[in-house]
């Protein structure tokens, strides 16, 4: 690989890392200097550099800008109407006695579809602790378990901002991407409840003394639960205010709403792009096209489900189903609009940083760096889907935040994922999958758990930043397939 193209590369990376980590900057503007700065070392022309921004920030957000933000809207409905507690309470009946642990993870992996992990966590950590008091024990191992159950469909299963970003950026398959994603889940939810089982008895001591007390001793718990939540909160920076717990918000919470209706939002959607991928895939193989887009004339079938299947269509009828089954007849419309625009708020800094992402992954394509790196892997043994597996990974310990790393290594991607060999969806599932690794001190989301668990030093180490390597580590392997399946 050309030396000055390398150079670009290697300096690129740094400058979003160095940035983040030691600057009043954002990931946005990290990306975007970084993209100047990868543009301006490989060569490029400085107005060439900026067409090359522009062009990646534009084409990225029309592809998924819309996505995100219907996606963050479902799920703040879903908070605000106690549709997130209604269906953790059903897992838990149907789970039973004895497997609270499981219980708790497959409500954390099934919330965090829609809602953000940090006020995901607050919503559902309540429950936890509901159970650890009946039980007299067990605290940490349902709190690592609900915890690391959001990680893993926060960083695997689209509608969630981070993998609708990588999708966007790589022009992967929306709907192949949420069944990998969620056949990834479901496979990895073992490994974090078993680390969760084997791990929370040994921390169980270590729980400090304040959480102990609103845990197990029911006479303090509400005062107790309250500081500890409080607290988390201001340590972390994550306010709860957005999570449908503020008193304001009480009211209009649906006492009669069951876990089906709770649903909807969530399912149809994603049932209706699945079915568009579904029936595109099957009327292509019936035609016998395997060639580009241009080359397939879809059926009657096939053409209706494409419109109401697209990602833009069905997200907005989750929306529609959010606001008028999940909330009660009596909500003011001025309420739901301040609650959509609290929404909007939250996903405007996602889709600045995905912007930003396919602006960075369009100068590496542009200016030669995206090739050369193609060529570079093409002369080593290392499998072709580990490399977007790796840069995740690295940029993730480098700064902590698992939407930045899926979305930088995504970015570094774009240009080479056909050089490499291996599939758009397979390049998608490596970055999101590469992002979950050892979540420690830089990563906010670490913070959130940990307060709310009493973890502190060692004992967080040995909890949640080992969870999360247990579930990158056992990813692996399902990277190497999907590389080699998909």
């Amino acid at each position: 690989m050309d030396l000055q193209l390398l150079l670009a590369l290697v300096l690129g990376i740094a400058t979003i890392i160095v940035l983040v980590l030691r600057t009043r900057l954002d990931a946005f503007a990290a990306l975007l200097i970084a993209a100047l700065v990868t543009g301006s070392i490989a060569g490029s022309a400085p107005t060439d550099t900026i067409d090359s921004i522009v062009a990646g920030f534009g084409s990225t957000l029309g592809s998924i800008g819309i996505v995100i933000g219907l996606g963050v809207a479902v799920g703040k409905i879903l908070e605000v109407s106690g549709g997130a507690d209604a269906l953790a309470q059903a897992f838990l009946r149907a789970f039973g006695k004895g497997r609270e642990p499981w219980a708790m993870g497959s409500t954390g992996a099934l919330v965090s579809i829609p809602v953000f992990c940090d006020s995901g966590y607050v919503i559902m950590n309540p429950l936890a602790r509901s159970i650890a008091r009946i039980k007299q024990g067990g605290y940490v191992t349902l709190a690592l378990a609900l915890g690391c159950g959001m990680t893993l469909t926060h960083h695997l299963v689209p509608p969630t901002p981070g993998p609708l970003g990588v999708a966007g950026i790589l022009g992967a398959d929306l709907g192949g991407l949420i069944l990998v994603g969620l056949a990834f889940a479901l496979v990895l939810l073992p490994v974090v409840v078993l680390y969760a089982r084997w791990i929370g008895p040994r921390l169980e001591s270590e729980v400090t003394d304040t959480v102990r007390r609103a845990v197990y001793e029911p006479a303090v718990a509400g005062a107790g639960g309250g500081a500890a939540s409080s607290r988390g909160s201001a340590d972390t920076g994550h306010a709860t205010a957005g999570s449908g717990d503020d008193a304001g918000d009480q009211q209009y919470r649906n006492p009669r709403l069951s876990a089906g209706l709770a649903s909807l939002p969530l399912v149809v959607p994603l049932l209706l792009i699945v079915a568009n991928t579904a029936a595109t895939a099957i009327d292509r193989a019936n035609q016998g096209v395997l060639g580009p887009e241009d080359d397939y004339d879809p059926a009657a079938y096939a053409d209706t489900l494409a419109f109401i299947g697209n990602p833009v269509v069905a997200l907005l009828v989750g929306l529609v189903l959010a606001v008028y089954v999940l909330l009660p007849r009596w909500t003011p419309r001025a309420t739901v609009s301040g609650w959509l625009a609290e929404a909007a708020a939250a996903a405007g800094l996602i889709l600045l940083i995905t912007g930003a992402g396919g602006a960075l992954g369009q100068v590496l394509r542009d200016s030669g760096v995206g090739d050369a790196l193609a060529d570079a892997i093409a002369d080593t043994n290392l499998p072709g889907v580990l490399v977007p597996f790796l840069i995740a990974t690295l940029v993730r310990i480098a700064q902590g935040s698992g939407t930045v790393a899926m979305i930088t290594a995504a970015s570094v991607a774009a240009p080479v994922v056909g050089g490499l060999g291996i599939s758009a969806l397979a390049a998608a599932l490596a970055c999101c999958a590469g992002s979950m690794v050892f979540s420690y001190y830089n990563d906010s989301y670490f913070w959130v758990v940990t307060r709310f668990a009493g973890l502190d030093g060692t004992a967080a180490l040995k909890g949640w930043s080992g969870i999360t390597t247990a579930a990158w580590a056992g990813s692996i392997p399902l990277v190497l397939v999907a590389g080699w399946l998909l």
